[in-house]
Parts: C-alpha cells; structure tokens; sequence
C-alpha cells in the first residue's frame, strides 16, 4: 500500500511539473500560421496592413472597412487560429454596419515574435494606435471587443484608456475572471493559483473600464463556465448589460446570431451612442 501511495504521488508531482512547464503551450495555440481564407472569399473589400509595436515587431492585421460605418471595431481573438479563422465573426459585424480591423498576436499567423501576456498588451496598443493616428478615428467611434483570451486583451487595453481617449464601447464575449480562477475551477486537484505564470486578470481590468460594457456568454459555454462570465459582468462599473446566448464556446455566436446580432446592435445604439444599424 504504501508503495502504491509512493507511486501516485510521483504521478501527481510529475503532473504537477509537466502543467508547469508547459502552460504557456496551453494557453497559446498558434496552430497553422497560413491563412485559409480572406475577406474576398465572403464577399467583403478589405486592406492586409502591418502594424508595428513598440518592441519593434511586425504584426499582421486586416482592416475591413463597412460601406457606411456606424462605428469601427477593434477585434481580439480568442487564444486558436488566426485573423482568418474569424471571417464568420467580421461578416456578423459587417452587417452591423462597423468597420472592423482584427489583428493577430505575436506568433500568430504571419506576425513576427512569439506570445506572452505583456506581448499581447503591446499587440493591443499597436492596433489602437493605428486606428487613432493611421486612419485618424476618433475614440468615441471605437469599440474594442475581445473574444475569450481576447476578451482579457480588449479589458486590459480599455482601462489604459481612460477619459478623452476612452473608446465608445467595450464588448467581452466568452470571457473568463482570470487564468488563476478558471484553472483552480476547471483543474481543482492542481495547486493552480501557485504554479499559474500568467494573470490575464480580466475581472481587475474591468472594474476600471471608463466606457460602457456588455459581456456576453452562452450558458452551454463548454470551455468557460458561464459563471465566469457573470463575475466579470458583476465587476464592471455601469453603464453594463449582459446578453446571454446559447451554444458551444466556439459556435455560441452563430448558434444564436438573432440573439446575439440583436443583443449587440441595441447596445451599441443605447449605451455606446452609436446609430442604429443601417
């Protein structure tokens, strides 16, 4: 018996090593740096633009601009895949009349680098920049919108915007309290809050969000628990609004794109003084 027990608790130790070692590789997945389609395959006029960091990397980034744009929006992905695994998103905001330039991370797609969470605060103030000073869009006509590890991106930028420079929105779709509190809910046999390296504190963030915001989840999330969702909600200072969906983690948007198109559009024309849609 005790040899037994010897044995399990060199198991868990070296479980415990190897979650360690490797959770950057958990948290990033790259995954194909090619991209599988563009903007033109959907129909949609768009600019690849290259966006540099002030630690001198490239970024790869998309703007596609709308017709006429009631707004522009600055888009973060989640932590899979590439800009141009999210042409099913742009199109959704397209037909919300926003203009959208999404961008990938350092070490996504044909960005230079590789991924860290300051990295991805540098990637984020990039894009920013390159909207405010290279297209010269004013803040109130911006809204930044994160989409799971994007939504903790997208948090982390707004609250370094505040007063004059303060976009006119922020959306956080699929988001998570930090990656400390969702490994300890989703690995509770691991000493996660001690092992974590990353922060990604998306509930710290918001609490100081100058700008209206709607978090948006599915309660059949089957990555982040929806009551991740709700706690950052319940973080951010008014105005706020939470709109809830259903469907997976990765499919919630489509799976209920009346809700989710509406839900967006009406925040947008009543807390973020936008038009309505045209």
């Amino acid at each position: 018996m005790l040899r037994v027990l010897l044995w399990l608790l060199l198991g868990y130790v070296m479980l415990v090593m190897v979650a360690c070692a490797f959770q950057d590789r958990l948290l990033y997945l790259p995954q194909a740096r090619e991209h599988v389609a563009t903007p033109a395959d959907i129909g949609l006029a768009w600019e690849s633009i290259k966006l540099r960091t002030d630690d001198e990397l490239t970024l790869d980034a998309w703007w596609v601009p709308a017709e006429t744009p009631r707004g522009n929006l600055l888009f973060f992905h989640g932590n899979a895949g590439n800009i141009s695994h999210r042409l099913a998103s742009i199109e959704q905001f397209h037909r919300l009349g926003l203009s959208v330039l999404i961008v990938d991370y350092r070490g996504y797609g044909k960005s230079e680098g590789r991924p860290s969470e300051t990295g991805t605060a540098r990637d984020a103030r990039a894009a920013w920049r390159w909207l405010r000073e290279t297209r010269g869009i004013e803040p109130g006509k911006i809204v930044i919108f994160g989409r799971s590890l994007g939504a903790a991106v997208a948090a982390e930028l707004t609250r370094e915007l505040k007063r004059e420079a303060r976009p006119t929105a922020l959306i956080l779709e699929s988001s998570f309290t930090s990656v400390p509190r969702l490994a300890q809910r989703l690995y509770p046999f691991l000493p996660t809050r001690w092992l974590t390296r990353f922060e990604y504190d998306t509930v710290a963030y918001v609490k100081e969000v100058e700008a209206p915001v709607l978090v948006i989840h599915s309660r059949e999330d089957d990555i982040i628990p929806f009551a991740e969702g709700e706690a950052v909600h319940a973080a951010a200072p008014e105005p706020k609004r939470m709109l809830v969906i259903g469907g997976s983690h990765n499919t919630g948007f489509l799976e209920s794109e009346s809700i989710y198109l509406e839900g967006i559009d009406t925040f947008l024309s009543e807390l973020a003084g936008l038009p309505r849609r045209p």
